[in-house]
């Protein structure tokens, strides 16, 4: 099964996207991670991400496309894959219509409020990539591979008022592409993860019977 998770920055794609990876056996593919290791490791397109990240804009389209296709020509996708954060435009996802099929969209929606306050008091661990909310968790390391949990750059208030303000430009009109071909479902992102995951679970049950 081919998955597009939608939503805005902090709405819990990459959390849903690692739970339905373990349960399905397959790869969630995160662009915004793809991207990271790429700053991190101050490769050559790396420079040129970070450029666009720190100022809270969208990476053109031309070259995330470009990364995505060839991240699904690898072996480990064969049975299916999680995208998380990809397509991010209209123009994107005509352009992955042209070398993938996708099977589900599931838009995870998440008030502003909610995600302003998830995204600020937020760490990841490095490693695992698992996320922790710093209000309820006070530990520095991460429970499960004991990495020392880290903030991303841009979990700014600064940043994420540009990028919030590019996903209702940019973003949510994939919402009404998505909704016109029957693929999308929504989803009540403003609860606890696990509902979230519950009602995913759901769905994906549902269409794995059709």
């Amino acid at each position: 099964m081919n998955i597009i998770l939608l939503g805005a920055p902090g709405s819990g794609k990459g959390t849903e996207a690692t739970l339905i990876a373990k349960d399905y056996c397959i790869p969630a593919i995160s662009t915004g991670d793809i991207i990271r290791y790429n700053i991190k490791n101050k490769t050559q397109n790396g420079a040129i991400y970070e450029k666009y990240i720190n100022s809270g804009q969208l990476v053109p389209d031309q070259m995330v496309i470009d990364l995505v296709r060839e991240r699904l020509m690898e072996n480990d996708t064969k049975d299916g894959y999680i995208l998380d954060g990809f397509p991010r435009t209209v123009a994107q996802a005509k352009s992955l219509a042209t070398f993938a099929k996708i099977d589900i969209v599931i838009f995870i929606d998440v008030d502003f409020n909610n995600i302003e306050e998830r995204i600020l008091s937020r760490k990841i661990c490095p490693n695992c990539k698992t996320i922790y909310n710093t209000k309820t968790y006070k530990n520095n390391f991460c429970k499960f591979c004991k990495t020392k949990l880290v903030k991303r750059d841009d979990d700014s208030k600064e940043i994420l008022k540009n990028r919030f303000d590019v996903y209702l430009k940019q973003t949510e009109p994939l919402i009404g592409f998505y909704k016109e071909q029957n693929l999308l479902y929504r989803v009540n992102g403003n609860n606890q993860k696990d509902e979230v995951y519950d009602e995913i679970k759901q769905i994906l049950q549902n269409e794995g019977k059709k």
